[in-house]
């Protein structure tokens, strides 16, 4: 039986988000991974398709990405919504310990960039409790300013000397999406943008209940523990989404743009 692997996007919100069951994203990214691919990949959530809709630099990052997975619920229902068929959400709160978990099974090596020195060792302690034959290649926090281009050569070359298959990049939208665009063909492994999964596999941050997570109620859960930083963020932006997606929802489905036999061909 072939293994099931990505072969589709579709357009939603103007950026092209890819398509396939979660198996399909965990088969895909650890066989690109094994083979030292250098594979960009950013988790889209609502916080995300905003601004790349605001920022045409932002839209051009996930249009150019390997592959976009549908973190959040809105973007994994608004895709069944457009397309006519069920999608899987694939959130990177759920991706980190899935690929860690691959990674240690297949002896595939894994380094943690971004975040502080304190988290990164919260979660080296965790995976390597989790997984004694874990292979982590190595850790690195960089300085909270921008580095300059010898700095980056340095980051370069530290982790394609250690060969991780998995480069796991904790700095935050939108820096965390730009910092791959810039290493995209230059580091040789899986790199992909997880900030908001680093505290929460570290375990210094609680996840929303299973219930919240199937409701797509983990924004209010994360505006619950961190109400001064996001009130203002899930506001604007959760109303801006639902604007964009209602414009969307007209023109795809109401006006027929499109058709019914890339629905029905979307199984």
């Amino acid at each position: 039986m072939p293994i099931e692997r990505l072969t589709e996007k579709r357009e939603f919100l103007n950026c092209n988000i890819s398509i396939g069951s979660y198996r399909a994203f965990i088969n895909t990214l650890t066989l690109n991974a094994a083979t030292l691919t250098s594979t960009t990949v950013c988790v889209a959530n609502v916080h995300m398709l905003v601004e790349a809709n605001q920022d045409i630099f932002m839209q051009a990052i996930l249009n150019r990405a390997d592959v976009v997975t549908p973190d959040g619920m809105p973007l994994a229902k608004g895709l069944e919504i457009i397309y006519g068929a069920k999608q899987d959400r694939v959130a990177g709160m759920d991706l980190l310990p899935s690929l860690i978990e691959e990674a240690a099974k297949r002896g595939i090596g894994v380094f943690f960039y971004g975040s502080t020195d304190e988290v990164l060792n919260a979660m080296i302690k965790r995976a390597t409790s989790e997984y004694p034959h874990l292979n982590v290649a190595g850790a690195y926090s960089p300085p909270f300013r921008a580095m300059t281009e010898e700095e980056d050569q340095e980051v370069i070359s530290m982790i394609n000397k250690v060969q991780p298959g998995f480069v796991f990049v904790g700095l935050g939208c939108p820096k965390q999406e730009k910092w791959m665009f810039k290493m995209q063909g230059k580091i040789h492994s899986v790199m992909i943008g997880l900030g908001g999964a680093f505290p929460v596999y570290a375990r210094t941050q609680t996840r929303a209940p299973q219930w919240m997570q199937d409701k797509g109620l983990e924004w209010l859960f994360r505006l619950y523990q961190e109400p001064g930083r996001l009130w203002k963020r899930y506001l604007v932006t959760n109303t801006i989404f639902m604007k964009l997606f209602a414009q969307e929802y007209y023109h795809k489905v109401i006006r027929g743009k499109v058709s019914h036999k890339e629905r029905e061909n979307w199984v």
